[in-house]
């Protein structure tokens, strides 16, 4: 009987969720908000992410469309999988558009969607010239000016509401000194950087966030350094995992090396990346190297981590490719760490899921011929596009197990 009550309860869910959806959609696209004014109060605590803050949840996010598709094929166990991811915030992301009077107005539309429902918008900036050193994700702002007015455009539509701002993933642990790019180039990366943290940070209620790549990628010294050279110790902090794999634990402890790095490398006097303590050292090391170069009561920039896929965490081939591409459309992953900011970590504000679960990390060859994904025995979708079959992957693998978000703020409004 507790079967029965469970299963009509969650396909309930699953029919409510769908209608809301449904809804949203059928509406069609809905008259944007006008932008917040300057002379609107932030609100309290502005700068920081209190423990209890809630999330923006999209009602009519990719995962509740397929929840009601899924519902529409009679594949009952597909949409309650669905309508359970759908229940929780996702980042959205904002790629440029040839408008900036559009990035104001779509910003400011989520901001007024976030407003109604009492929620804080994640957003993420996507758009810096020369994005993902024009791989899968290539694209971007034609130039540096066109850069900063959609910046400026993007700044406008916050207004002063509080807002997590992911500025520019592969930004910097993946800008052109490290993908063949010249040194103008870098310093082209690093001065649009600077200039968007500083854009950014006149919105009162915006807690900017710099690329610090992840913990099986750059040094911690090599990150700590670029943070600060893209402008790190006046914007919030950073973001660690975005569209990885990496487990919390080591993402953690990578997070508070470059903190303490990026400190020490900009309080110390003839201070080299090189000196700091690093992910490989033993962690009592590390931590004592820490504990005497960086003081108790110094002031470090905070991080989030994206956990939206990570609940498996990194991918180990088992098969044999010329290269991996193990951040890739790994197989067999699955969602991790729920979005929250009561993270019991100092420096950790919150857990994210910025990557949208589902969408597609590329079309992946693992370094083979004929264009196919080997793991898939198919082509994989284009980046960014969604995939069905890996978001119900991603949901049945969760660690923790996927479940409806019970809380009382989720899908308000």
């Amino acid at each position: 009987m507790r079967n029965a009550r469970t299963r009509r309860a969650a396909l309930a869910a699953t029919a409510t969720l769908a209608v809301t959806a449904t809804l949203a959609l059928s509406a069609g696209p809905s008259v944007a908000a006008p932008a917040p004014t300057a002379t609107q109060a932030a609100p309290a605590g502005a700068r920081t992410l209190p423990a209890d803050t809630h999330f923006f949840i999209e009602p009519a996010s990719k995962a509740a469309r397929q929840a009601v598709t899924d519902l529409k094929a009679g594949d009952a166990a597909g949409a309650v999988a669905m309508a359970k991811l759908a229940s929780w915030p996702v980042a959205q992301w904002f790629t440029g558009t040839a408008d900036p009077a559009q990035t104001t107005r779509d910003m400011a539309a989520l901001q007024a969607k976030a407003a109604r429902q009492r929620q804080t918008a994640v957003a993420v900036a996507y758009n810096v010239p020369g994005r993902d050193c024009s791989q899968y994700s290539a694209g971007g702002a034609a130039d540096s000016a066109q850069y900063a007015a959609w910046v400026d455009a993007l700044a406008r539509g916050i207004g002063q509401r509080r807002t997590v701002v992911v500025l520019e993933p592969d930004g910097l642990a993946l800008s052109p000194a490290f993908c063949g790019g010249t040194a103008q180039q870098q310093a082209d990366r690093l001065a649009e950087t600077n200039a968007a943290v500083d854009r950014l940070e006149q919105q009162s209620g915006a807690l900017v966030y710099l690329d610090g790549g992840h913990s099986s990628w750059q040094n911690v010294g090599t990150m700590a350094e670029l943070l600060n050279a893209g402008g790190v110790q006046r914007a919030r902090g950073f973001f660690l995992n975005v569209s990885n794999y990496q487990r919390d634990a080591d993402l953690v402890r990578y997070g508070n090396q470059v903190a303490g790095c990026s400190w020490y490398l900009a309080n110390t006097p003839g201070a080299a990346a090189g000196d700091c303590a690093n992910q490989y050292w033993p962690q009592a090391d590390a931590d004592a190297w820490y504990a005497a170069h960086v003081p108790a009561g110094a002031r470090l920039p905070h991080f989030v981590i994206d956990s939206s896929r990570n609940g498996q965490g990194p991918w180990t081939p088992t098969a044999q490719y010329p290269d991996p591409q193990t951040w890739c459309n790994p197989p067999a992953r699955g969602l991790g760490t729920r979005p929250t900011a009561d993270t019991g970590a100092p420096l950790l504000d919150a857990y994210l899921w910025i990557k949208v679960p589902g969408e597609s990390d590329g079309s992946c060859t693992r370094g083979t011929a004929g264009g196919t994904d080997p793991e898939y025995g198919g082509v994989d979708p284009a980046a960014g596009a969604w995939w069905p079959e890996q978001a119900h992957s991603l949901a049945e693998q969760a660690s923790p197990a996927l479940r409806f978000n019970t809380d009382p703020f989720a899908l308000r409004g």
